[in-house]
């Protein structure tokens, strides 16, 4: 266990440092802005910078703005979680002061797709090692914990909101680099993890009643389970279905490797849930 908490916080810890060099290295440079509360913090650092008085890094911005958020996700969501995002936010906060920020490149279309592609990555294994770079993403298991709400919809808004004040504030032309930017960064994130909110486990085991203990004691989260027999040994066992988000595929994954190592699970993209999708 302890050696998994350490392997989790490098990935982390990680994430956070390529996060902080596609920004400081490729995107700021470029003017070029980055999706979810990183847009907000970089734009919002530029504009208090040119139209104020007030000179706030965007480092400090982007801890500003995730501190509410890491408080909501601390009580509606689960400690774990919300200590490894915030954990996330905190280091990247931290590279993008050490790091200076300086022009890799000239080309303004090299920088918008390393940039991208260097920020997925680190958002992208920070997923899929069971956390977050903070923002959204919290916000996102809030929502899918309390309502079932489409997180799409919220970070389709707040980015149509990056990219229009960019294009109005800055010209239209970094307005659609940043549009590159995001494509770019979501088709990578997708390899990496999935683009998929939620998905349905379904676990084949000899230990279901230990199993469906050990994911009921980490996660919110109904399962059905439904009697099974091998085809070839014609031996009894018990096939598991849940409902999970993306955000705990990790924990999903850890638990069944702790109670079955030998269970076969099959993971599939869920595109809509119809009822409860949570345990009361």
């Amino acid at each position: 266990m302890i050696w998994l908490q350490t392997k989790k916080t490098v990935v982390v810890i990680f994430g956070a440092f390529l996060v902080a060099i596609s920004m400081n290295l490729f995107l700021i440079p470029a003017n070029v802005y980055s999706s979810g509360f990183a847009g907000i913090a970089q734009l919002l650092s530029k504009v208090l910078t040119e139209y104020t008085p007030v000179n706030i890094s965007m480092g400090y911005l982007l801890l500003i703005l995730n501190i509410p958020v890491a408080i909501i996700g601390w009580i509606k969501v689960g400690k774990s979680f919300t200590i490894y995002s915030s954990m996330s936010v905190l280091f990247s906060t931290i590279f993008l002061e050490m790091i200076p920020i300086k022009q890799v490149a000239h080309d303004i279309l090299l920088n918008t797709v390393f940039g991208g592609v260097i920020l997925a990555v680190g958002v992208g294994f920070t997923l899929k090692w069971g956390a977050s770079t903070g923002g959204l993403d919290i916000i996102a298991m809030v929502l899918s914990r309390q309502k079932d709400k489409p997180i799409g919809n919220y970070m389709f808004i707040l980015n149509g909101i990056i990219i229009f004040t960019a294009g109005y504030l800055y010209g239209w032309e970094k307005a659609l680099y940043t549009l590159v930017a995001l494509y770019t960064t979501t088709r990578v994130i997708d390899t990496i993890h999935t683009r998929h909110e939620k998905l349905t486990a379904l676990i084949v085991t000899r230990k279901g009643e230990e199993l469906r203990k050990a994911i009921h004691s980490k996660l919110v989260r109904g399962i059905t389970a439904i009697p099974a027999r091998g085809a070839y040994t014609n031996e009894s066992k018990d096939l598991l279905m849940i409902v999970v988000t993306r955000y705990e595929l990790f924990d999903l994954e850890r638990i069944i490797n702790e109670v079955d190592p030998n269970a076969f699970t099959n993971i599939i993209e869920t595109t809509n849930v119809v009822g409860f999708f949570r345990r009361d």
